[in-house]
C-alpha cells in the first residue's frame, strides 16, 4: 500500500523534498495521488495569473514595491498565497481536473470546514464526455467559468495569509498606505470625509502600522484604537494602554477589539463612527481634515489633548503626500 502523501510539507512552498514522496506515491498508485498533484496544478496555474496581474500593474508606473528585495518578498508571498488557496477548495480547477482525469472530486462535506469552502466552480458544468475532443471542449470551457471567481478567491486568500502570519507586515509609511488604502477609501466613502484623514488616523493609533493591540504574536489589526466595552461581543486583546485623565499621562491595562483582518477594522470603525450620535458633526466633513479631527475630540474619542492637532499633522505632512504621490493608480480617489 502506498504511503499516503504529506500534503500539510507540500502546502509550505519552500519544502522541495516533498515532492519526492509525490513522485514515489504517483508511481505506486496514480489514481490516489491524482488529487494532490491538482491541487499542485492549480496553485502554478493561481500563480500564473498572479504573475500577469503584477505585470499589468506594474506597466501602470512606478511601483513603491520594486526594489529587488521587495520584489522578491512579494514573490514569495505570491507563491506562498497559491499553494494557499489550493490547498483548501481553491478555485475548481483541482476538482475539475480530477473529474476529467477520471478520479472522484474532493467531498463537499469533508472540505466544509475549509476557509475557501464557498469559493469554487459551479460542479454541474463539469460535465461527463465521451470523446477525446469534448473532453478538451469541456475543459476549457470550465476554465474560463473558474477564471471568474480567481480575483474572489485571491483576495480572500490573501486575508487568510494575513491572519496566519498575524500581523501587518509594512516596511514604511508609503508601503502602510499602499496596503491601506483600499479600506480607507471604502470607509470615506460612507463617512462622507477624506481618505487622508482615515490614513492618517490609522497612522497615529498604530504608528504607521508598527504598534497595534496584540495578544502574544497575534495582531488584533485594531487600526482605530477602538476599545471593547460591555457591548462588544468579539474578540478582544488585554494590552497596557496610554490615556490622559486631566491633562496628565497615565498608564494602565484596557481591553481592545481583535479583527481578522485591517479591512474588517475599517468597515467596523466605520461603522461605529456613522451610527453615534457622539460623532454625528464628524460625518460629513469632506476635505475638512481638522473639522473631522476636532469634531471626533469633541465626541470623546481620545483623551489625548493633542489628539486633533497630531491627526491633521499627519494628514498634511510631508510623509502623507510622499506616500499619496506615489500611488498614482488610485490618485483620482484620493
Amino acid at each position: 500500500m502506498a504511503a499516503p502523501v504529506d500534503t500539510q510539507r507540500l502546502g509550505t512552498y519552500t519544502d522541495m523534498s516533498a515532492f519526492a514522496g509525490l513522485r514515489s506515491a504517483a508511481q505506486k498508485d496514480s489514481k490516489a495521488a491524482l488529487p494532490v498533484v491538482a491541487k499542485q496544478f492549480e496553485s502554478i496555474f493561481t500563480q500564473m495569473m498572479l504573475k500577469s496581474m503584477r505585470d499589468a500593474s506594474s506597466a501602470l508606473g512606478d511601483d513603491i514595491m520594486g526594489s529587488q528585495a521587495g520584489n522578491a518578498y512579494r514573490d514569495m508571498f505570491d507563491h506562498q498565497l497559491s499553494l494557499t488557496l489550493s490547498q483548501g477548495r481553491g478555485i475548481g480547477i483541482a476538482d475539475m481536473l480530477i473529474r476529467q482525469l477520471g478520479g472522484s472530486a474532493a467531498s463537499p462535506t469533508a472540505a466544509s470546514t475549509d476557509p475557501f469552502a464557498g469559493v469554487t466552480g459551479d460542479a454541474s458544468t463539469v460535465a461527463s464526455v465521451s470523446s477525446p475532443s469534448d473532453q478538451q471542449s469541456g475543459l476549457m470551457d470550465s476554465l474560463e467559468r473558474m477564471i471568474g471567481n480567481a480575483g474572489r478567491a485571491v483576495g480572500e486568500g490573501a486575508d487568510a495569509v494575513a491572519g496566519a502570519v498575524g500581523k501587518l507586515s509594512v516596511s514604511s509609511p508609503e508601503e502602510f498606505v499602499q496596503k491601506l488604502a483600499p479600506h480607507a477609501i471604502e470607509a470615506a466613502k460612507k463617512l462622507g470625509v477624506s481618505v487622508r484623514a482615515l490614513l492618517a488616523q490609522a497612522a497615529l493609533e498604530t504608528g504607521w502600522g508598527k504598534h497595534m493591540p496584540a495578544q502574544g504574536h497575534t495582531s488584533s489589526f485594531n487600526m482605530f484604537g477602538i476599545k471593547a466595552g460591555s457591548s462588544w461581543d468579539g474578540k478582544r486583546v488585554n494590552v497596557p494602554t496610554l490615556e490622559y485623565e486631566d491633562g496628565v499621562a497615565v498608564r494602565r491595562k484596557d481591553s481592545f477589539r481583535a479583527y481578522d483582518s485591517p479591512s474588517d477594522s475599517f468597515k467596523d470603525y466605520a461603522d461605529m463612527v456613522s451610527s453615534s450620535p457622539r460623532y454625528a458633526s464628524a460625518v460629513g466633513r469632506g476635505d475638512d481634515v481638522a473639522g473631522f479631527a476636532h469634531a471626533l475630540v469633541k465626541g470623546g474619542y481620545a483623551t489625548d489633548p493633542s489628539y486633533a492637532r497630531k491627526l491633521t499633522d499627519i494628514a498634511n505632512g510631508p510623509i502623507m503626500k510622499q506616500a499619496l504621490a506615489a500611488l498614482k493608480q488610485i490618485a483620482a480617489e484620493l
